[in-house]
């Protein structure tokens, strides 16, 4: 649903762009990925970009004595603009919104004598069964940033740009869950207790990184 609406929205923007004969397209490299960017006249010292950036990445991490294999997807949306202060100047304010659709997919592995360390008690991998989390974000989150270039420049059809902003993305939401415990009841219990601890001491790590830097470099060209 997503993609079909972006498709349509892009679409319409192509067209409005044709009308005006001025359009930009930028191929954009940083940590947000590799991304593609249309941009498009707004009045005489605003334009607009709208595109998407995707990076995947794998990864393992350890965290209170438990070792993930992670999946990690960065996948966004930007709804741009930006304002450039003075006529003839490629220096620019930006700020929007981005449709955050990244989130991390993490699978824990037992350590080297096959046991697991959860809360500080230490579990079989045929108790655990399997231990997996997903950390996702808001999907709606504000962009604010300063940048170099314009890919509209007058007279010129390649231009090179850079950002550097922020996307604030608030608390990241996590999921932590075992499933399949091959023990007694009672032993199962214990282990979704402290499950539900590491959970909630991961969850309050991650309220250190409500913020998302963004720095990106770009070429572009003009139609």
């Amino acid at each position: 649903m997503l993609h079909n609406k972006t498709a349509v929205f892009l679409a319409a923007a192509l067209a409005a762009g044709g009308a005006q004969a001025q359009i930009g397209v930028s191929a954009d490299l940083g940590t947000t990925g590799a991304g593609l960017h249309l941009v498009l006249p707004m009045e005489s010292y605003l334009n607009g970009r709208f595109g998407i950036n995707y990076f995947k990445h794998d990864t393992t991490l350890r965290s209170g004595g438990v070792d993930y294999k992670v999946d990690a997807k960065l996948q966004t949306y930007d709804l741009l603009f930006d304002w450039y202060v003075r006529p003839g100047s490629a220096f620019r304010l930006t700020g929007g919104v981005v449709y955050n659709g990244s989130k991390l997919d993490a699978h824990a592995t037992p350590a080297g004598d096959g046991l697991y360390t959860i809360n500080g008690r230490r579990y079989s991998a045929a108790t655990v069964g399997n231990l997996r989390g997903r950390v996702d974000f808001r999907k709606a989150a504000p962009y604010l940033g300063i940048g170099w270039g314009n890919a509209l420049t007058p007279n010129k059809g390649w231009n090179l740009g850079a950002d550097l902003g922020v996307i604030y993305h608030g608390n990241p939401h996590l999921k932590l869950a075992s499933t399949g415990c091959q023990a007694a009841a009672a032993a199962c219990i214990v282990l979704a207790r402290d499950v539900a601890a590491e959970q909630a001491r991961l969850e309050e790590d991650l309220k250190d990184y409500k913020f998302f830097p963004v720095l990106r470099a770009s070429v572009s060209y003009q139609f």
